[in-house]
This record gives C-alpha cells, structure tokens and sequence, in this order.
C-alpha cells in the first residue's frame, strides 16, 4: 500500500468534458456451474487486456432471482498465485477455505483470500438469500509473494461522502480512505462509487496507476467514453484524474486501479502461474491430492499444497482436461 498523502480532489461538473484515452471491454457471458447456471458477466480476463495493474479478473453478477437461478454454488476448488476478492451488493454467501477458514460474505463487506502457493475454498450463496448480486474479482501476486502461505482478512471500509459521491475503499486509498487491507502486492486501489444522478465526479488519482471503472448499474461516462451496462473501462498510466458521469438515475460503479504488474502471467483454469510446466503441475497436484488421479512416487511424504477441508461438504470439482497446446504468458 502506498505512504503517498492523499489530497482528494472531487467536483460536480457539466457534461461535455474532453475524452482522453479510455478503452471499452464489452463483457461476455459465461454460466456459473449447477443445472439452471448462474450467468455471470466477465470482462477480465480478456484476448486484448489480461491486466490493470495486477487485477487479472473480473466476474460480475445480478440482481438474481435465486429462486429461478439457484444461486451461487461453487464446491471446493483450488488457486495458486492469486488473490480473491468478493464483494456484494445484496444476498449472502458463505465462504470455506483449506486455510481453516470459514466466513459469510455480505454487503460492503470486503473477504479477501490470498492463495498464494495454494488453496482451496467453496463459495456457497445462504439458503436465506432471496436477490444475489456482487463481484468477484482476482489479483495476481508477483513473483516475490506468490509462494507465500495463504492467507484471509475481513475488512467493513467505512462510507465516505463528498460532493455528488459515496465511497467504499476496500483496498487501497482514495478520498482520504485507506483500506487497511495488506494485499501483498504493488499498490493496488478497489472502491465501490455511488454517484449521485446527472452528475460528473473528477478524482484525484495516482498517474502511475492504471485504471478500470465497471459500469455496474447502468451507462456511465468515464473521461466522456460511454460506457454500457457491465462494460469496463480502461484508463492507461499516465492521467492524474477520472471523471465518472452518471445518468438521471445515478450509478454505481467499481473502480479497480494498480501500478503495472510487470511481469507475464499465465491464467489457466483456477490457477495463476507463469510457464506452462508450473500449471501443469499445479494440475497434476491437485487432482492427486483430492484423489481424482493416483498420485506420482515422487508426492510421498510432501505436504499437501491445497490443504485439508472440512468434512461432510459438496464433492470438490475436478480440473478441466489440459488443452492440447502449450499454454502461453500474457501479460
């Protein structure tokens, strides 16, 4: 997290301002898992931007009826070289991991999970929820951390309000927030913004960040660039401000921002490495340690990456079969 002081800088404005840089990635549907599949709009990763800053994915969902979609059920699974980030709007979600952890995830409250050389976890929505709607997001740890142990925090970041704008810092620093949150990885910022109707919010912001607004509500502008409904924009390094604009029934949006990871990453499945020999073996690992696949003489007498769970759970996903190509870096 950065020492740098914040000066917060947030104004109410006309429309009409100046476009700078900004790119659009549309999102794309993909089903969550069980008979009636969740939809869940992705917009990271994605062929031409993996990255902002070291946010490497990017899952957004509902307002969902779960009695007609049956919610979230995800079983256990596992991660490497990453870190989860799950936020919510509305419903409830119960969160088990192999690090001996178990939690409800629940409206503007930030779990975070580092998986660091392994985990696995299941996220489970209540039987009590009736509207689920939220975000999962991942960021990739850099070489330095991502061997680490696992690791999970809970943090409830306080409103914050200023002219036209209320703000949740779950991660990093902004309007004066900062999230206590220890990421384990180059300065990275996630807010939630709720910006009044028909208005336009200029913030203060790193210029050594990249930057990524998420039109969750509805059409939003960010630096004039119409951005649809579920659609993330991207502001290269370089802009000392975003301007967010609303529509006549406001908007509330998920602003992510980082310094540049740096370095090439390779995302396959759940797992985050760099050369296609570690994926595969992260693979081999996994199936062997949770018995889908015997395991090879040279595992005797390792400890377990992904860990322990606890008993009597759902029947843990196995991983996808390997492509027949090799799998390749992408920064």
């Amino acid at each position: 997290m950065s020492n740098r002081e914040s000066n917060p800088r947030v104004t109410v404005l006309d429309s009409g301002l100046p476009c700078t840089d900004v790119e659009v990635l549309d999102p794309r549907e993909v089903p969550l898992g069980g008979p009636r599949a969740m939809t869940v709009y992705r917009t990271l990763p994605q062929r031409r931007r993996s990255l902002v800053g070291a946010w490497c994915f990017l899952d957004h969902y509902g307002p969902d009826d779960v009695a007609l979609t049956g919610g979230m059920e995800v079983p256990r699974h596992p991660h490497t070289g990453l870190a989860t980030v799950s936020w919510l709007f509305s419903g409830q979600i119960d969160h088990l991991d192999s690090g001996g952890n178990a939690a409800t995830v629940v409206p503007g409250e930030l779990n975070l999970m580092i998986a660091g050389r392994g985990i696995t976890h299941s996220e489970i929505s209540r039987p009590d929820t009736r509207v689920l709607h939220g975000v999962q997001l991942w960021y990739a740890l850099p070489e330095e951390t991502r061997f680490s142990a696992n690791h999970f925090e809970h943090y409830a970041p306080p409103p914050v309000a200023a002219p036209g704008l209320t703000a949740r810092v779950f991660i990093g620093e902004l309007l004066g927030s900062r999230s206590p949150v220890r990421t384990r990885t180059p300065d990275l910022l996630g807010a939630e913004l709720v910006v009044a109707p028909n208005t336009a919010v200029t913030l203060d912001v790193r210029a050594d960040f990249e930057h990524a607004a998420l039109a969750e509500t509805g059409e939003i502008t960010v630096n004039s660039m119409r951005v649809p409904h579920r659609a993330l924009s991207y502001v290269p390094t370089g802009a000392d401000t975003v301007v967010i604009e609303s529509g006549a029934a406001g908007a509330r949006v998920i602003l992510l921002g980082g310094v540049p990871l740096g370095e090439k990453i390779l995302m396959w499945w759940n797992f985050v490495g760099r050369t296609h020999e570690e994926v595969v073996e992260y693979r081999r690992r996994y199936q062997a340690e949770l018995g889908f696949e015997a395991a090879a003489p040279e595992d005797a007498g390792k400890p377990h990456l992904f860990g322990d769970f606890p008993p009597a759970q759902r029947a843990p996903l196995p991983a996808p079969p390997l492509p027949i190509t090799r799998l390749r870096p992408r920064d």
